[in-house]
């Protein structure tokens, strides 16, 4: 009869399974793989990798011991020769070393877009923390919720310093780094602070670098949408010349009467060539030996690579446009997890275990398979990969009871 047929009849070279039993040497034995395990029996990742090594669930431990089973027993069926481990004592195996983590050879690609997949807290989490809401969703409201690592403070700094002198920036970072967020942040300040700065915003909803693929941006539409926020009632002149001739009165006009003007352009990797050597025209908009106007752009890391490998087009560009990087948090993981939730009032020891940070930056730190991990790494860790991953750990940890999310939750999610 076979044994995944008849939950009754146990496999000889199966041990029965107990609680507190490091399945890992068993599993190896049988050539039976976390990831399977997992897959075959319905149960999560974090669940299988606590259990292989000898951690089983607070609540259900019954449930998942049988679903285990199941799965063990079919595969010791369909492999009856496989030796299984003997037990040297109560619920423990010999060679109960640690298996090899499930997400080890995962492929980086499909781990990022992954992560970048959001995650948001059950209700069973929120009451599991005691948390009223999802920390992580419209979670920054003020500057005052913006964590500030070095990086972050010299990007505010930055931004500011190119609307009050009109200057001509670009911040890249990976999707999820936070760049957004610090362009709402400038203009949150701005107007906290009464500064007499118009922000420029010309629309990119479809924006791309060519008509193909979506709308490129012209820099006859950013004309308009300086017109628009100077004086809303004009009607702007149809002809390029009469345009832009109106334009530039229109900024000396404002700048005469004190004002500053920054043009802001996010996805800005998506200009197209002719759009963005025409920005540094923009900038040298004048009146006597002032600067009318500042650009800050704000873009993933293409533009970057374009400015790298600017032709003759870009080249000036690229030289006179400062590039700032936002890098990921790594070591400011734990400190921007601390400020998150200090923002809802609760403690961070309430939700994470003491070698919950460290698992978290290994968990966003990829090599390439036969790379060099000084050399090769690849670092994901960025405030919204974060969030989705916190968010999925913290649904797991209260699904299936654990106290607080600490490396074995953070490793199998």
């Amino acid at each position: 009869m076979n044994a995944a047929l008849n939950p009754g009849v146990t496999a000889p070279c199966l041990p029965p399974l107990r609680e507190g039993m490091a399945l890992a040497p068993l599993l190896r034995a049988l050539g039976l793989s976390q990831r399977t395990l997992a897959r075959q029996s319905g149960l999560s990742q974090t669940t299988v990798s606590r259990v292989a090594r000898g951690l089983w669930p607070a609540r259900g431990a019954a449930e998942v011991r049988q679903r285990v089973e199941r799965v063990l027993r079919s595969t010791a069926a369909a492999a009856p020769a496989a030796p299984a481990p003997k037990e040297v004592g109560p619920g423990v195996l010999a060679h109960t070393e640690a298996a090899p983590a499930p997400w080890a050879h995962a492929n980086p690609e499909q781990e990022d877009s992954m992560l970048l997949q959001h995650a948001a807290l059950t209700q069973q989490a929120r009451e599991h923390f005691g948390l009223p809401r999802n920390p992580f969703l419209d979670d920054v409201q003020t500057p005052e919720d913006v964590y500030q690592t070095p990086a972050i403070r010299y990007v505010r700094r930055a931004l500011l310093d190119c609307a009050l002198h009109h200057g001509f920036m670009a911040v890249v970072g990976e999707s999820g780094a936070g760049k957004s967020t610090l362009a709402r942040d400038l203009e949150e300040r701005i107007f906290a602070e009464g500064r007499d700065i118009a922000v420029i915003r010309p629309f990119v909803l479809a924006m791309e670098e060519n008509d193909s693929k979506g709308k490129t941006l012209k820099s006859s539409q950013i004309a308009e949408a300086v017109m628009r926020a100077l004086d809303p009632t004009a009607t702007v002149r149809s002809s390029p010349e009469a345009r832009f001739a109106q334009v530039e009165a229109a900024l000396k006009a404002s700048a005469r009467a004190g004002r500053r003007h920054l043009l802001l352009i996010e996805e800005a990797h998506c200009m197209p060539v002719a759009t963005l050597k025409h920005l540094k025209r923009w900038v040298e908009l004048t009146e006597r030996m002032r600067r009318l106007i500042g650009v800050a752009l704000i873009a993933q890391p293409e533009l970057k690579e374009r400015f790298a490998h600017a032709g003759p087009e870009l080249r000036e560009v690229a030289q006179r446009c400062e590039l700032v990087e936002l890098p990921p948090l790594d070591n400011e993981v734990e400190g921007y997890l601390r400020h998150k939730f200090a923002r809802f009032d609760l403690a961070y020891e309430k939700v994470f275990a003491p070698d919950a940070a460290d698992a978290i930056r290994a968990r966003l730190v990829h090599v390439p398979r036969g790379g060099n991990p000084a050399r090769d790494a690849r670092s994901t860790c960025y405030p919204l990969v974060v969030n989705n991953l916190v968010s999925r750990a913290m649904n797991e940890a209260a699904r299936v009871g654990y106290p607080v999310v600490d490396a074995q939750v953070i490793a199998g999610c």
